[in-house]
């Protein structure tokens, strides 16, 4: 019977631990028996009671007297087997708990790498969605620049005169482009695109194909255009109406027009005080155009081997020369860092614009075949498309470095390349406003000159060497060596027919079957 009377004394059960409380106290808060070590611990964590967590301190419970401090054994436990039994259990117990807290993490490890990879790809999503937006906000400049949104910089009215460069320009004079002007511009471009959409991707029946044009080899050259004291040609452009006849610009500060198939000088053009670094033939007219450190621009008459105007836009050496698609018009860029645009029949500056912002020297400049837009190069690696009626900068193209060296737009309207002291040649895309295509050339490999045939097919570079690539595939097929020095200037003749370069070895040489 003393069982019976233990358990009749002792029907305490501590409510956190379920055993029979050792030394047994009452929570006044919620009624409930505890062991008081536990309920002790407890407290001291938590402050409250754990069955229903109302506020609870130790000094609140409330000891209870047991008869029999020894603490009775339930009857399961008295016999071995049944000890071994009760541990096996819970020994399975705590197995079971142990798996399925495994199971859980598992599952949380995997929600958790799920969510991760959820918002790597937003991030990535979003990244691209900012890239687009800029691209298109791009690309809408581009396309219509909004009169007002960009202030071209007025030109500064006090400006020094150069010495010996005439007397200095005025600039509260600049005619300023006129609505006429502008309409004129706009007239010739709707002609221009209409005429290109018309030819679409159609390439003249008589162009040289690639399989021809790889098999070119020099057959002429010729040292006689230049001075041999001061040697070098530092400028070559065909005309092209006629692509027989050459225009060349030398160290020696002459302009010199030959005929290719005569193989005669038409005129030598004496007048600049430096040397001769940027020519163009007029498509049209019996003219040709010169630039030159010396700051001026002089446009010469070849019948009459004259010069018929100076054009005196630039403060300090003209770098860059470009003639616009109606003839009428000339671009120019400078170190000064300004771009002008002028007026070929008066010799007057139309209008003189810089960016402010970037505040450093361009080296050379380049008409759109359209004639709306054209595109410059910096001595800080930057490549900046304007817009000639807003004279806007609607675009910059970075990822060069050091001085560009060359810029060229293709026919087909939509491929501009351009080249620095990098030692690459890079292709841009004008619609998507990205470089699409990079043309990694050898190590300290120079490039001077860039330009795509008339029909957009061949990509011709000229300046370590020469070579020839063929657009789309951008793969080279041509590479002549023979220019002991720099090559400087290379073009196309009239469906390809022939390659002209020239270079700091004073030659012109004449590439083809």
């Amino acid at each position: 019977g003393a069982w019976e009377r233990s358990d009749g004394a002792m029907s305490l059960i501590c409510s956190i631990s379920n055993e029979v409380p050792e030394h047994p106290c009452v929570s006044p808060v919620s009624n409930h028996v505890y062991e008081r070590r536990l309920i002790e611990k407890y407290i001291a964590e938590n402050g409250t009671d754990p069955i229903n967590n109302q506020p609870l301190s130790e000094e609140q419970l409330i000891d209870i007297k047991v008869a029999h401090p020894i603490r009775p054994k339930p009857p399961s436990a008295t016999s071995i087997p049944a000890i071994l039994k009760a541990l096996q259990d819970e020994w399975d117990a705590v197995m079971l708990h142990s798996f399925t807290l495994r199971q859980q993490l598992q599952t949380t490890r995997q929600e958790l790498s799920h969510a991760l990879y959820q918002h790597d790809a937003a991030c990535r999503v979003i990244a691209r969605l900012t890239k687009e937006v800029t691209a298109a906000r791009e690309a809408l400049a581009t396309l219509k620049p909004q009169a007002g949104l960009i202030v071209p910089q007025a030109v500064p009215s006090s400006q020094p005169s150069v010495a010996g460069a005439g007397e200095p320009m005025d600039l509260g004079e600049l005619v300023g482009m006129t609505p006429e002007i502008i309409q004129k511009l706009q007239d010739k471009a709707t002609v221009l695109t209409t005429e290109r959409k018309k030819r679409g991707k159609t390439v003249p029946e008589e162009l040289v194909k690639p399989e021809e044009l790889s098999k070119y080899r020099q057959v002429a050259s010729h040292v006689g255009l230049h001075s041999a004291s001061i040697p070098g040609i530092l400028a070559l452009d065909l005309c092209p109406a006629d692509t027989n006849k050459i225009l060349t610009g030398g160290a020696d500060k002459n302009v010199v027009v030959f005929d290719k198939s005569s193989e005669q000088i038409l005129a030598t053009l004496k007048g600049h005080t430096k040397k001769v670094t940027s020519v163009v033939f007029h498509p049209s007219q019996e003219l040709v155009f010169s630039a030159s450190p010396d700051a001026t621009i002089r446009i010469w008459s070849v019948p009459n081997a004259s010069c018929v105007q100076v054009v005196r836009a630039h403060e300090s050496a003209v770098t860059g020369l470009s003639l616009h698609a109606t003839g009428d018009y000339l671009l120019s860029s400078s170190d000064d860092q300004y771009w002008a645009f002028s007026d070929i029949q008066t010799g007057r500056v139309l209008t003189k614009v810089t960016d402010e912002t970037s505040g450093c020297s361009l080296t050379c400049a380049q008409f759109h075949p359209d004639g709306l837009i054209f595109g410059t190069g910096t001595m800080d690696s930057q490549i900046k498309i304007w817009d000639l009626k807003e004279r806007t900068n609607v675009a910059n193209f970075p990822g060069h470095s050091g001085p560009i060296t060359s810029i060229a737009f293709s026919e087909n309207g939509y491929y501009l390349a351009t080249a620095a002291d990098d030692s690459s040649v890079k292709l841009w895309d004008l619609r998507k406003l990205k470089n699409f295509k990079t043309l990694q050339l050898d190590n300290n490999f120079e490039v001077k000159s860039l330009i795509f045939d008339q029909s957009g097919t061949y990509l011709a570079l000229g300046g370590t060497d020469v070579q020839i690539y063929i657009c789309k595939q951008w793969t080279e097929i041509l590479h002549f060596t023979e220019h002991s020095g720099l090559t400087t200037g290379v073009a196309f003749g009239h469906h390809a027919k022939f390659i002209a370069s020239t270079g700091m070895d004073r030659s012109l040489k004449f590439y083809s079957l």
